[in-house]
């Protein structure tokens, strides 16, 4: 077994993979206050006490982190609760990829758990794109080089950003509007992010092709890959347990090694 932790900006994911498929998953809202790492060790065990998974056979637990703050407490919570040590991911875990980057060290882990995964199962050139709190483009050889990465804010990142900075503007729910023209205020917010994500990843992904050629599949992964509709047609596939996937990938090469 292996429990996958994925601490990003807006959740944490836990989930179990009991050896065929994810038997459980948790979202748990990213805090980051003194007192977060009691509240998670106590969450975490909550949950896993009703699942029966301090009782049997313990997992192999994987950390990845984008939040610095979060990433020891959880090492220390996954020590504690197992009795044996995480494997914290970090870019030279996986040895069968090759980063050819300027900083291998800045890449995110979820980035670099995306491209794990991507390489494992379809074996091909692709661009990864996480639809999470960024919109990340993330782009690796079929031999399992990652190339680069492009970042841009997320769907719910933009819109609370539109919130946040303006006095008139209300939050609107990421619903996908039938027209471009905004008939009211909450229209009119989804039509300019919504509708114009749909440009903005169509656009990157013809960019990066022209770059690196046309024979790159598209791959979408992250919470919120199924909002944009329209761009269904333009993912060879669709994954929103990519991330983990590659948690359990990096998990069990370390096992076996």
């Amino acid at each position: 077994m292996v429990l996958a932790i994925d601490i990003g900006n807006s959740n944490v994911v836990v989930a179990l993979h009991d050896g065929n498929s994810w038997s459980q998953v948790w979202r748990i809202p990213t805090i980051t206050e003194a007192d977060a790492a009691l509240f998670y060790e106590k969450r975490l065990a909550d949950l896993l006490m009703e699942a029966g998974l301090l009782l049997g056979p313990r997992p192999r637990v994987v950390v990845s982190s984008v939040v610095p703050q979060l990433t020891q407490s959880f090492l220390h919570i996954a020590e504690h609760l197992f009795g044996q040590p995480a494997l914290k991911v970090a870019p030279p875990i996986y040895p069968k990829l090759k980063l050819q980057i300027d900083r291998p060290n800045e890449i995110g882990t979820d980035l670099l758990a995306n491209a794990v995964a991507a390489h494992h199962l379809y074996q091909q050139d692709c661009i990864v794109v996480d639809f999470g709190t960024a919109l990340t483009f993330t782009t690796v050889t079929g031999e399992g080089h990652i190339l680069g990465v492009a970042i841009a804010p997320g769907l719910k990142t933009a819109i609370a950003s539109l919130f946040q900075k303006t006095a008139q503007l209300p939050e609107v729910p990421l619903t996908l509007p039938q027209t471009p023209i905004g008939k009211n205020t909450e229209h009119a917010i989804q039509s300019g992010i919504l509708i114009g994500y749909v440009g903005l990843v169509r656009h990157m992904l013809a960019e990066i092709r022209r770059e690196v050629g046309e024979q790159y599949i598209a791959v979408a992964t992250g919470g919120l890959s199924s909002i944009l509709t329209p761009l269904q047609a333009d993912f060879q596939h669709i994954d929103p347990m990519l991330t983990l996937e590659g948690l359990r990938i990096i998990a069990e090469t370390q096992r076996s090694e």
